[in-house]
């Protein structure tokens, strides 16, 4: 049975109505199956899924990134890598269900997968906790990034959370350190990183495994640091304004695309990652491949840095560069002319303002 969010209410009548034509079952018994009448339902369809999803504002997509049909990671894993191989546990206190993590195959080359995987059905997700990770799931994912960095293995992973689990459990076994060491590990990684935001990408529970060198989101996905209605609750003490809340975060892919904070968009099907699951996991395969062999001949060093320099270019107009000289270590902060303009005159200020007001004093004295 599909599910249909608030908007879709016209295009759920109209697939209904589709439904009703394509059996041969009618209110008189058996009759003739009007195909051009299908035909002709199924193009106003396309043509109505293409006008509301193109003008999807930014509570609309969170809705969509949400959407119980939605594939998860566990889907993606099966329909991308072959041989994959599941592993499990922290080695200090037990599994995460809420993180499927092991090693597969790509393009016949070896990757660490990591999926926050959310759950199926009513079971499923109360099984993975509704892809919310306990510290034990971070510590897992640290113990596999750390073995793949030994043996030089790329790591892919797929994020999919509403944020890390907050529970009293959580919080007594080391949440918040858990977290701020997976965040570490990722950003230390020698090896290539490849994060892709599927669905939510909630708070620290995501970014503890989203520090990679190159972060992907699907087009209806979100990231953030916090979700609409929680910002909502903040800020005016009321949820009815997630909306507002949700344009102000800038948490959709088209805005943090443009603020620097990802790499690359990878469009969804019409309508929606769920409606064509295969053609999406066959565009995420074709981004990964893709974005791995940008890697291919670079140095560890080169892939360290170059992960290092773009988050710290974050916010800032030029970011950080390896310096040329050979006896430059480290990576050293690269300003803009007219930034260098500016902090010199922000440096001299007094001896400007004194020959200003000199200038001006003599002017003065040859007018009058």
């Amino acid at each position: 049975m599909k599910n249909y969010l608030e908007f879709e209410k016209e295009i759920k009548i109209l697939e209904e109505e589709v439904d009703n034509l394509k059996s041969p079952f009618g209110s008189e018994g058996i009759s003739e199956v009007n195909t051009n009448k299908i035909k002709i339902t199924q193009e106003e369809i396309n043509e109505k899924l293409k006008l509301t999803y193109k003008n999807l504002n930014s509570w609309q997509k969170t809705l969509v990134a949400r959407h119980e049909d939605r594939p998860k990671a566990n889907f993606y894993i099966n329909k991308i890598f072959t041989q994959f191989t599941l592993l499990s546990g922290d080695r200090y206190f037990g599994d995460d269900k809420s993180v499927i993590a092991g090693f597969g195959l790509i393009d016949d080359k070896s990757v660490l997968v990591i999926g926050q995987e959310k759950g199926e059905d009513l079971t499923t997700r109360i099984e993975r906790n509704f892809g919310m990770m306990r510290p034990e799931g971070y510590r897992k994912c640290i113990r596999l990034m750390k073995l793949a960095d030994r043996f030089k293995i790329p790591v892919v992973s797929f994020i999919d959370t509403p944020g890390a689990y907050p529970g009293i459990g959580a919080e007594q076994r080391g949440q918040a350190s858990a977290i701020a060491n997976s965040i570490e590990c990722s950003m230390s990684l020698t090896v290539p990183s490849i994060s892709i935001i599927i669905g939510e990408g909630g708070s620290g529970g995501a970014i503890a495994l989203a520090s990679s060198s190159k972060v992907i989101m699907l087009e209806n996905s979100i990231y953030s640091v916090i979700s609409p209605e929680g910002c909502a609750s903040i800020l005016w003490r009321d949820q009815s304004k997630s909306l507002q809340a949700a344009e102000a975060m800038k948490l959709t892919a088209n805005d943090l695309l443009n603020l620097g904070i990802i790499d690359e968009i990878i469009p969804e099907p019409l309508g929606g990652a769920h409606r064509d699951q295969d053609s999406i996991a066959e565009d995420i395969k074709h981004s990964i491949i893709k974005n791995l062999r940008v890697f291919e001949n670079l140095s560890k060093e080169e892939i360290y840095d170059h992960r290092k320099a773009k988050f710290l270019q974050i916010g800032r107009d030029q970011g950080f560069s390896k310096p040329s000289d050979l006896n430059g270590a480290g990576l050293s902060y690269k300003e803009s002319n007219f930034q260098k303009i500016a902090t010199h005159v922000l440096k001299n200020k007094l001896i400007y303002i004194g020959l200003g007001l000199v200038i001006i004093t003599g002017l003065v004295s040859i007018i009058y």
